[in-house]
């Protein structure tokens, strides 16, 4: 357990980068759309990569003593099929109102970022350029709805984001860096597709900023969720084997369904021609040369 303020740390990091996204759609001038095609591309690869070639066969590996040969690989199996089941089951439950992975045109960003743009008639803002009040009244409160379930839902989905960093990261620092930074690299764009209707709702960049940096800190209460469970559970002492197995098969599962429902399709709708495969190669590349370093 000595690894524990590490992994938290790390998990922090990973959920504060949705504040990251927002600051850039209130800062940045024009959006880089390549430059988020390939970082969220990227992600993808660092995911898969050390989800299959690391991850999993850790988790076979940590199983080994408690089930023998055979019964590890079907142990491991039947937790990384678990870890994609749960994190399906969230997103089936609890649906986004909008598909908060969609990239968003330059006309939509301009007003973040420069208070003297007007605001674009078009779907991100429903309504806003009625005439009538109460038509303009009921814009503003269909898109703070649309902000506030879409927080909401990215919040629910970065949980298991960060009960996987956590686990992952207190078992092998190594792996939780990797994690913590393919997590981060993805949640920019979800820090933008929160503020984008809660501020054009509001009109005010802290409650935008504010909403989104929360909607990121549900995977630090995943870590301490994990922290937790294992306190009560365990103890103080070390974790058995086949816990640890087990949870190695789970946190592969869950980064293989984020990276191929979330990351790998949002890559390519920002993206042009080979970004997103070019960011993707580019993830695994890192990520191998970095273990090869480590070993």
């Amino acid at each position: 357990m000595q690894n524990v303020w590490l992994a938290f740390g790390l998990t922090l990091f990973a959920g504060l980068a949705t504040g990251i996204g927002s600051i850039i759609a209130f800062m940045v001038k024009r959006t880089d759309y390549r430059f988020l095609s390939v970082a969220t591309g990227f992600s993808a690869g660092v995911m898969l990569y050390v989800s299959f070639v690391e991850i999993f066969f850790k988790g076979a590996e940590a199983l080994v003593e408690r089930f023998g040969e055979t019964g590890a690989h079907w142990v491991n199996t039947a937790a990384f099929f678990g870890g994609i089941l749960l994190i399906g089951l969230i997103d089936h439950l609890i649906p986004a109102a909008d598909n908060p992975h969609e990239p968003h045109s330059a006309e939509e960003m301009r007003p973040l970022c420069d208070p003297a743009a007007q605001q674009p008639d078009c779907r991100c803002v429903p309504e806003a350029q009625g005439d009538e009040t109460g038509t303009h009244d009921l814009g503003k409160r269909k898109l703070m709805r649309t902000g506030l379930f879409t927080a909401l839902a990215i919040g629910l989905h970065n949980f298991p984001e960060g009960l996987a960093t956590f686990l992952a990261a207190l078992q092998d620092p190594r792996l939780g860096v990797a994690i913590a930074i393919a997590v981060a690299l993805h949640n920019i764009p979800e820090g933008v597709s929160v503020s984008m209707p809660i501020f054009y709702a509001t009109g005010s960049r802290r409650k935008a900023f504010c909403l989104s940096l929360l909607s990121g800190l549900a995977e630090p209460v995943g870590a301490l969720f994990a922290y937790a469970v294992i306190r009560l559970t365990l103890g103080s002492g070390e974790i058995p084997s086949a816990i640890v197995g087990i949870m190695f098969g789970t946190v592969a599962g869950i980064m293989v369904y984020i990276s191929v429902d979330e990351l790998i399709p949002t890559s390519r709708a920002y993206g042009k021609g080979h970004d997103s495969m070019l960011g993707f190669v580019a993830g695994m590349a890192v990520m191998a040369l970095s273990l090869l370093l480590m070993k």
